[in-house]
């Protein structure tokens, strides 16, 4: 292979002149304060660039030490403020990377921020067939596992080439070293060219979503998790112990109730099972996927209503279960949980988040799952308010108002949704007027009688409908997240008014599982492609569940693809902005802090890349609403100024 060490200046111009794409992967090892921690190396806060490997051609590749103990190393003073404005911030080359994400936080540590045009080979990977009818998922994307897969290369892991060492112990121009080094970066090229290839022949417009979309938003991911959460410890530790008393007062209150029967942590044990099923011979509403006795949160609120006719004096044992259960959540998940994942090196958490992660291009996260953080309005411990900023400083959220129902509007083209949107009118209050038959003016009225209840009414169906809700998850949606009581009856006449109301919807929905049924697949605006094997099927269950799929996917997909665009605006911006940090992204919101000083600067910068037409044939408003607060939980909103 053509590949070398360089550590002087001149040969790492002339190895990359003229090229126009260039693969580079770093080797980073731990600070010395962080050397007993193997993972220490994966920290940009707790680690550092060791080496850089760089190639433009296939088979090729020179690796450029900096910081190896055995001397040898090119002066990182004069490299990186060269390959800075050579490469990473160059908009006339290419830069690609195993992991954009990875390389992403390492830069801006540095105070770099990474400019498209860029190439993540991960987010490739996630965008290609494993399978006819499966695109690999992250654990199929690894290096070590592609190469020999798709190149017919067996890789040396890391493990083999530093026999337990961190990698600036390894001679820097030992041939082992350069070896491992470069082949990073050579074979993420010749992933490139080989995915690349793929596309043009199958998927012309994954593609286009690796290179526009994917692979900005894997920096922007870069830069959320090196920034990081500022979390409230002493406020979360008073927090664990009130949650602990509430927890042993609902115990003492449900052992009065029941005995000494075992609830376990969460009041999901077998013992508490059969006390409810075989002791008080209570109505199995609904079985496992085992055909076991279930017994979640929706279970307890159906027995809770069963019993309000049929045993009276068991309401208060349902009730306090239901307590039990969410203060056991909080407790465990976000106090317990969030306390785990704080870095003893920032005060912050740093979750992974994962772009590529779902069916419909929406974001995940996990060490922790941020995304689930719970909203105040059943939160009484007050978990987003752990989320604060630093002295001087304040959180911005920037959130999509009514994102997949504008989308909706987009593509079913209805009329009466689009003038809606367009005149800035209230859609909830749209749809309010359409199913109950009422003028407009009455359903914008807060002080109409029965306001309240058929907005909330209006709300869920506009939410659910267009991902095909029939009568039955209306009802129940209606009972468990509303707290509302229709019958069945009253549920498929609200679905047939809201249809009759919206006559395009239908139409919409109609042709879009037709569609789906012609292709085995259902796509988002742009392009990016979900396959529905299943809706040819002769099970129901099976066939249904992809129907339902035929219809979120372009919605819930579109959603993704426009903030990712909007990422991509904001990774441009970022540079002149250095004071404005990226934190989380949460669905259709985005969090950043900021110096207090600069927020009104800020919400028009973020407002104006949020709200960008994604793309020509995108002809409805978007609009972006945002709040600021000095933590996560206590958020004002920002009005807008008259122009």
């Amino acid at each position: 292979m053509g590949y070398r060490c360089a550590t002087e200046l001149y040969e790492i111009q002339n190895y990359l002149e003229g090229s126009m794409l260039v693969a580079f992967d770093f080797e980073t090892a731990p600070l010395p304060q962080y050397r007993a921690d193997p993972k220490a190396s994966l920290d940009p806060h707790r680690a550092c660039i060791v080496g850089i490997s760089l190639s433009v051609a296939e088979g090729n590749a020179i690796y450029v030490p900096l910081r190896h103990f055995d001397g040898g190393n090119a002066d990182p003073e004069i490299v990186i403020p060269y390959l800075r404005e050579a490469l990473w911030t160059n908009p006339s080359v290419t830069k690609a990377a195993h992991n954009l994400a990875f390389e992403a936080q390492f830069l801006y540590a540095l105070g770099i921020v990474l400019q498209p045009p860029c190439y993540d080979t991960i987010a490739a990977a996630q965008l290609t067939l494993k399978s006819n009818y499966e695109f690999r998922g992250l654990g199929d994307s690894g290096l070590k596992t592609l190469v020999p897969k798709l190149l017919g290369v067996d890789l040396p892991t890391f493990e083999e080439v530093t026999g337990g060492r961190f990698f600036d112990e390894l001679s820097a121009r030992a041939p082992e070293t350069i070896r491992y080094a470069c082949a990073d970066s050579d074979y993420t090229l010749q992933l490139y060219h080989r995915f690349n290839a793929w596309f043009d022949a199958y998927l012309p417009q994954h593609r286009t979503l690796v290179e526009q979309i994917e692979s900005p938003t894997a920096i922007f991911c870069g830069l959320m998790k090196y920034n990081g959460l500022l979390m409230d410890r002493p406020k979360m530790i008073r927090k664990q112990l009130e949650c602990m008393d509430r927890l042993v007062k609902l115990r003492e209150q449900i052992r009065n109730l029941i005995g000494d029967v075992d609830i376990g942590a969460n009041a999901g044990t077998k013992a508490f099972k059969d006390y409810l099923f075989k002791d008080l011979d209570l109505p199995i509403l609904k079985t496992t996927e085992k055909n076991a006795e279930a017994a979640d949160d929706q279970v307890m609120v159906m027995l809770a209503q069963w019993c309000v006719d049929q045993r009276p004096e068991l309401v208060p044992l349902f009730e306090l279960v239901q307590e039990y259960r969410k203060w056991s959540k909080l407790k465990t998940t976000y106090v317990d949980g969030y306390l785990k994942h704080i870095s003893d090196a920032t005060g912050r958490i740093h979750p992974d988040l994962l772009p590529l992660a779902t069916a419909t291009g929406r974001f995940a996260a996990r060490n922790p799952n941020m995304q689930n953080c719970p909203r105040k309005t059943n939160d009484p411990v007050g978990i987003r308010s752990f989320i604060v900023a630093p002295e001087g400083h304040v959180l911005v959220s920037c959130d999509f108002s009514q994102i997949e129902l504008r989308i909706g509007a987009l593509y079913c083209r209805d009329a009466k949704m689009l003038e809606t949107y367009r005149t800035g009118g209230d859609i909830h209050a749209q749809t309010t007027s359409v199913i109950f038959s009422i003028p407009y003016a009455q359903a914008v009225d807060k002080n109409a009688p029965e306001y309240k209840e058929r907005r909330t009414i209006a709300k869920n169906v506009n939410f659910g409908v267009f991902y095909g809700l029939f009568p039955t998850g209306l009802q129940r949606t209606l009972r468990f997240k509303a707290g509302l009581n229709p019958t069945l009856s009253e549920c498929e006449s609200i679905i047939a008014n809201l249809k009759a109301g919206y006559p395009q919807l239908a139409k919409w929905q109609d042709q879009e599982k037709r569609t789906a049924a012609s292709t085995q697949y259902t796509q988002t605006y742009l392009g990016r492609r979900r396959y529905l094997p299943g809706i040819r099927s002769q099970d129901w269950s099976r066939k249904s569940f992809a129907e339902r799929c035929a219809l979120n996917t372009p919605i819930q997909g579109t959603a993704a693809d426009i903030l990712k665009l909007a990422l991509g605006r904001l990774l441009a911006g970022l540079p002149e902005r250095p004071w404005l940090k990226p934190m989380l992204q949460i669905h259709d919101e985005l969090v950043f802090e900021l110096p207090a000083e600069r927020l009104e600067e800020a919400v028009a910068f973020i407002r104006t890349c949020m709200e960008q037409q994604p793309f020509p044939e995108f002809d409805v408003p978007i609009v972006a609403e945002a709040a600021y607060g000095a933590d996560f939980g206590h958020m004002t909103e920002i009005e807008r100024s008259n122009p």
